[in-house]
């Protein structure tokens, strides 16, 4: 059960690093209850759209609905899945094309709950998250992204 406490606040600014993704794989070496994790690493694309490149993508969010929303996604994929951990990170301001802008990890004692855990929560804070993001193309001008 829940306890009464303000959501985790799962922004970082800029890119979500390397590093922060080994260093979280990393602390999960000593719960050996966990038998499989899955990761959901968004990067962002250059795509090209009316023949400008996305050079970046400039994340907004209103961050206290955001944490809140995700949070509670967090504990819906508890109530839903036999999860033994379950982290999400995103990214708020500039992050490059090739970066890393939104980090879900989960563990479980087996793997398709992993899985599906991982994906479910992935496709409900794409959905309900209030998180926008500005692709920046590389002349400066930008256009707002949908989430969908």
């Amino acid at each position: 059960m829940k306890k009464n406490k303000a959501p985790k606040n799962v922004f970082i600014e800029g890119a979500i690093s390397p590093e922060k993704i080994a260093t979280s794989i990393a602390h999960h070496q000593v719960k050996t209850n966990i038998g499989a994790h899955d990761i959901f690493l968004g990067q962002v694309r250059a795509d090209v759209l009316d023949g400008k490149k996305v050079a970046a993508i400039d994340y907004s969010a209103y961050t206290e609905m955001a944490n809140k929303t995700i949070d509670d996604i967090r504990e819906s994929a508890f109530d839903k899945f036999d999860l033994t951990c379950a982290h999400i990170y995103h990214s708020m301001g500039k992050v490059k094309a090739g970066e890393i802008c939104l980090f879900v990890f989960t563990s479980s004692a087996h793997r398709q709950m992993a899985f599906d855990s991982c994906q479910y929560m992935v496709e409900e804070i794409k959905y309900k998250a209030p998180i926008f993001g500005k692709e920046i193309f590389e002349d400066g001008e930008y256009v707002w992204k949908s989430n969908k």
